[in-house]
């Protein structure tokens, strides 16, 4: 599978301050792709780095199989990017605004009317009469009417209504269906849950994570319910690896936490009971991602313990 998106050694510093720090990636054609972290992690800077709206401080990244130089507006013609605050001349209409785009793009975008439609889009109206979605929703019919090989989203549904979410991404999901890459950075993790196959998680400039979803999904937080036939207390779950947080429902029933890949030795325990129900759920990416974090932290903060005590 070809690189579409590829970075080496990918860093921007402001002045002293950190943007992205050696960022590696690599995301291949017809792949999407979750760019998950907290405001400030790096995603917005890494995200200009790969639009050439910022010049990076040293490495290298190649979007479209084309090495990334300020001078990119015809690569940029291939791109389909909607960014996480969208700024348009308040005083004109849509219609302006779209024409004003294709402009640039050398004609009307083959979509332009189809998305207007499907998000329900009023084009006659100035910008500024706009609510916070509407604006949305234009950024969405530029970013997207002229069919792009590649997605580049930072916030796609940022002031949508649920029904309208749902729209975007059916939308979404028809593009990729159609071959396009998606690189895709969004605080609502159901919506990366939902349509990424990839994800990387950024913290403080670098990159922490990139794992399959359904590898990384798999292998951490589960959610355990056990019914029993009998009465039972918590400690009939103590001192099981990878079993935390037991806690007593009610006298038949305990949940639990349960963390790693191997779940045979807890299902072999629980086999030795007379048992009612057992309910093993997988977390969500918003679990995991609290987790991730949660992790870390509790490693930064033994690091510098560690660093205190030498």
């Amino acid at each position: 599978m070809s690189a579409v998106i590829e970075t080496k050694g990918m860093s921007k510093f402001y002045g002293k301050h950190r943007g992205v720090i050696d960022l590696d990636l690599s995301v291949g054609r017809g792949e999407t792709y979750g760019f998950l972290g907290p405001n400030g992690a790096g995603k917005t800077t890494t995200i200009r780095c790969l639009l050439s709206m910022l010049k990076m401080t040293h490495g290298e990244a190649r979007v479209l199989g084309e090495a990334v130089t300020l001078d990119g507006a015809a690569l940029r013609q291939r791109i389909g990017y909607i960014p996480g605050e969208v700024f348009m001349y308040e005083k004109e209409t849509g219609r302006w605004m779209l024409d004003y785009i294709s402009g640039f793009r050398g004609g009307k975008g083959a979509s332009e009317t189809e998305l207007i439609e499907r998000l329900e889009f009023d084009p006659s109206r100035k910008i500024r009469e706009l609510s916070k979605g509407n604006k949305q929703k234009l950024a969405l019919i530029i970013g997207l009417m002229h069919d792009p090989e590649l997605l580049i989203l930072d916030e796609p549904t940022s002031g949508l209504d649920p029904l309208n979410q749902d729209v975007v991404f059916d939308i979404i999901e028809e593009r990729v269906k159609e071959g396009a890459t998606l690189f895709l950075s969004s605080h609502i993790l159901s919506e990366v849950e939902r349509v990424c196959e990839r994800v990387g998680i950024i913290r403080e400039g670098r990159l922490v994570a990139d794992e399959n979803m359904h590898e990384l999904l798999a292998r951490r937080l589960r959610e355990l319910t056990v019914k029993f036939a009998d009465g039972v207390d918590a400690s009939t779950l103590g001192g099981m690896p990878s079993v935390e947080d037991v806690v007593s429902i009610d006298a038949n029933t305990l949940t639990a936490t349960v963390t790693g890949e191997a779940v045979d030795g807890l299902i072999k325990h629980l086999a030795a009971h007379s048992l009612t129900d057992v309910t093993l759920q997988h977390a969500s990416l918003e679990d995991v991602f609290m987790e991730f974090y949660r992790d870390d932290a509790h490693k930064d903060s033994a690091d510098s313990k560690g660093g205190d005590a030498s």
